[in-house]
């Protein structure tokens, strides 16, 4: 590019900056003032006010006071907010105001628009020229889906055509710009290439500079119900969903919050890795949790449930243990589209009979028995759902307490316990004879309030009986107390067992037939219904039964939903069942949901395929309501690494590698753990030595993990960090982490410490490996004390490097 265009574009840059620099310094003593304002409001709030409540005018005039104060606290912290959120906006445009520039001639115009693209918007004096546009902007759009030539954009009016006469990117650090690249279609490889050539960091960083054409189709979609990201390893699947997270903040501020957002991540760790995407683009960051926290919270403290880490633990490391093929056909079956199907057809069949309840007790005896309750149920109008029949008995149960509650008062364990009441309680009591008194007395000055209450106060003489109203609200209070645990528990529907309801489910094959319909069953149906009742009877729930536990329990109770959720995220996506999502939509019924995953990383026995048109999530809200977008193109992994990873699926084909180069990956034999280790730690401190910052030791499993973890320390006084399921975060270094806990992240170097046939040798661990390798962004190294792992040996010997 032309010295002259050079420091045309740096002027102009100069110039932004000076003006950022201005707006930030006229604003910082607004923002320290109107802060000041306000904390001295919230300080002498009550100063302002006088309270004065002798009189129905009196009180009035306080409540206006009071509220008219609140509303000028209220707007200075709003306007405090406000600027403040200004201030932070310009402070992070200031070091580099624009990433990209579109010169645009609207079609019915004589004169190109200049349109300079950055993380946020910043307008000039006039308050109408944009010297930065936002990139989640209409026209920012032309930046990312169109090269020079004919192109158009979208805009709430309407579409808006004319011809791009260029499309310039920038590399801009503390106001000075470092490369400048006049780009194609997508964004210039130059650029990119700088990008992904930077080691790996502990958090995920925002990609708003590099927005390929087919990530930008996920961030703007707006028109799917359901969006499904199909992308392979390294694609930028998550990063593209985090924009379009910013983007749908953006372009519906008025009427979306950060709150009203919910990510399904696949672990805490992930949780903490993508956590500064969004405030590093000015917003707020949205809910975050995993589908394990979400089914603990409903299943309560009633049943321990089993996670999904020590699921798969069990599914890599038990083959050898009894009835493991019976655990792992139940597992499939009970993520089915099938048993949710049967589920429905069990709870019809419990609208005739079969219901089981609790029975209530009290001070060792049966109130009202299940026997009373199942008789009740049944009484009622069978047409009816049965989640409208267990509230018809909710209510009929609290209005039977009611009554039992009024008789008990006069029983004799009663007036026992009132003689062995502590002075505390005794004080409560008085506290609210006092109270009864106070208005006894008020009644005495008003004479319409006075003619209410003297009827229940006062005896025929006209005098307050208080010794006997004492005993009276002592007896009340006694039998309130003791009734108020069973209210509750009926409030909370406990007088349904579901947990026999669920077990009822695995009596015998003939009854689980007759109850639900289904033809077909796993041939090992036997054992899985013994172990799942073994592990209820423990009050226990296998984690493949959590989803089907709660899918049942609404069934009877009524579905729990969240109306206030309007978008919900799916990270790794393939390893949640169908059955999962039917859940899942149930849970948010007004939401729109994205789901993000590779089946090539299907590692989980519930996986889903999403890659297909045929896939049973194109079922849960129509095809018409549903896109498939694929991403195809890899950006983690050097070129390199890629081709090798790729031909480890039996389906890898279509995947492209970026064009970014490395060294191939290196299979390393060794013999013996020992020299395997030693090997390893010499090939940590050389990656260290070339500026790798982030390095894993990959295993298989949490027990491998710490296995390795303890034989490299013990061995070097390295500095090593052990990855665990209750592991929430990580800082860069070297760690020791299981392939399932390293979903979604990715390090400069990879090292697999086994890549034996024992670690990956059945169908169902090619995709595991598959998944360890395409965490690698630079370096991958593979260490066997043995044979190979079959799915390595036959690669091709061009793509790898051997080692001894």
């Amino acid at each position: 590019m032309e010295a002259k265009e050079w420091r045309t574009e740096q002027e102009r840059l100069n110039q932004v900056r000076e003006k950022l620099k201005a707006r930030i310094d006229e604003l910082e003593p607004e923002i320290t003032g109107l802060h000041d304002q306000a904390a001295e409001i919230r300080r002498r709030f009550w100063e302002e006010v006088t309270v004065n409540t002798s009189s129905d005018e009196e009180f009035e005039e306080t409540f206006y006071t009071i509220k008219q104060q609140a509303a000028v606290l209220s707007e200075r912290e709003r306007g405090h907010r406000l600027l403040t959120q200004q201030w932070k906006s310009l402070n992070r445009l200031f070091p580099s105001p624009y990433f990209g520039r579109i010169d645009f001639l609207e079609d019915g115009l004589k004169q190109s628009e200049q349109i300079y693209i950055g993380v946020s918007s910043f307008v000039a004096e006039d308050g109408l020229s944009f010297l930065v546009y936002d990139w989640r902007t209409p026209i920012a759009s032309l930046y990312y889906d169109h090269s020079p030539g004919p192109a158009a954009y979208v805009t709430p009016g309407g579409q808006i055509t004319g011809m791009m006469e260029l499309k310039r990117q920038y590399q801009i650090h503390d106001g000075q710009i470092r490369n400048m690249f006049d780009a194609n279609v997508t964004i210039g490889d130059e650029l990119l290439q700088q990008m992904l050539a930077k080691g790996a960091d502990s958090q995920m960083k925002s990609i708003v500079s590099t927005i390929q054409k087919e990530q930008n189709a996920i961030i703007r979609n707006d028109h799917s119900r359901l969006l499904i990201v199909q992308g392979a390893a390294g694609s930028g699947k998550t990063s593209a969903a985090l924009q379009r997270v910013a983007y749908l903040l953006y372009k519906n501020r008025d009427s979306l919050k950060a709150d009203q957002i919910v990510l399904f991540s696949p672990n805490p760790i992930f949780n903490s890795y993508v956590s500064s995407v969004l405030p590093e683009l000015g917003e707020e960051n949205m809910q975050q949790t995993t589908l394990q926290e979400y089914l603990e919270y409903w299943l309560g403290s009633s049943l321990r449930l089993e996670d999904a880490f020590d699921q798969i633990e069990y599914v890599l490391t038990a083959q050898s243990t009894p009835h493991y093929e019976a655990r792992l056909q139940g597992m499939k079956y009970k993520a089915s589209e099938a048993f949710s199907k049967a589920l429905q057809n069990y709870a019809l069949w419990l609208g005739r009979e079969g219901m089981l309840f609790n029975g209530i007790r009290f001070r060792d005896r049966d109130l009202i028995t299940a026997e009373q309750m199942r008789s009740q149920f049944y009484s009622y109008d069978p047409s009816l759902r049965l989640a409208n029949r267990v509230e018809l008995l909710q209510k009929w149960l609290l209005k039977e307490l009611s009554l039992m509650e009024r008789k008990e008062r006069r029983a004799s364990w009663v007036e026992e316990e009132m003689n062995y009441l502590d002075s505390e309680q005794y004080a409560e009591i008085f506290g609210e004879l006092h109270k009864d008194r106070e208005v006894f007395d008020i009644a005495e000055r008003y004479a319409a309030v006075y003619e209410k209450i003297s009827n229940k106060r006062r005896g025929d003489e006209g005098d307050f009986d208080f010794a006997e109203r004492e005993e009276d609200l002592l007896s009340q209070r006694i039998v309130k107390m003791g009734f108020k645990p069973l209210r509750q528990s009926v409030r909370k529907l406990s007088f349904i067992d579901v947990q026999g309801l669920y077990a009822q489910l695995f009596d015998d094959e003939a009854t689980y037939l007759e109850k639900t319909n289904e033809i077909e069953i796993p041939v090992l149906w036997p054992e899985i219904c013994k172990q799942t009742k073994e592990k209820l009877d423990r009050l226990e729930l296998f984690y493949e039964d959590a989803t089907p536990y709660l899918y049942l329990k609404e069934l009877i109770e009524g579905v729990r939903t969240n109306t206030e959720i309007r978008h919900v995220f799916v990270d790794e996506g393939q390893d949640y069942s169908p059955f999962q999502y039917e859940y899942l939509k149930k849970l948010f019924p007004r939401a729109r949901m994205t789901v993000l995953g590779d089946f090539g990383q299907a590692i989980f026995m519930q996986a889903t395929n999403l890659q297909e048109s045929d896939s049973p999530l194109f079922q849960l809200y129509g095809e018409a309501e549903t896109s498939l977008i694929r991403l195809v193109r890899s950006y983690r992994s050097a070129r390199e690494i890629v081709e090798f990873t790729k031909v480890l699926l039996s389906d890898g084909s279509e995947i492209v590698p970026f064009a970014r180069s490395g060294p191939k990956p290196l299979l390393v034999t060794l013999e013996g753990g020992e020299k395997r280790d030693a090997r390893m730690l010499k090939d940590i401190a050389a990656l260290k030595a070339k500026g790798f910052d982030s390095i894993a030791v990959i295993t298989k499993t949490a027990a491998e993990s710490r296995v390795a973890f303890e034989s490299l320390r013990m061995q070097e006084g390295e500095a090593l960090q052990l990855i665990t399921k209750e592991t929430v975060a990580f800082e860069k270094g070297v760690m020791i982490i299981p392939v399932y806990l390293a979903k979604g992240i990715e390090f400069d170097a990879v090292l697999i410490y086994e890549a034996s046939p024992q670690a990956y040798g059945r169908d169902n661990e090619r995709k595991l490996l598959y998944t360890a390798c395409t965490r690698a962004m630079h370096q991958l190294h593979l260490y066997t004390t043995g044979d190979w792992s079959p799915f390595l040996q036959t690669l091709p010997a061009n793509l790898y490097e051997n080692a001894q």
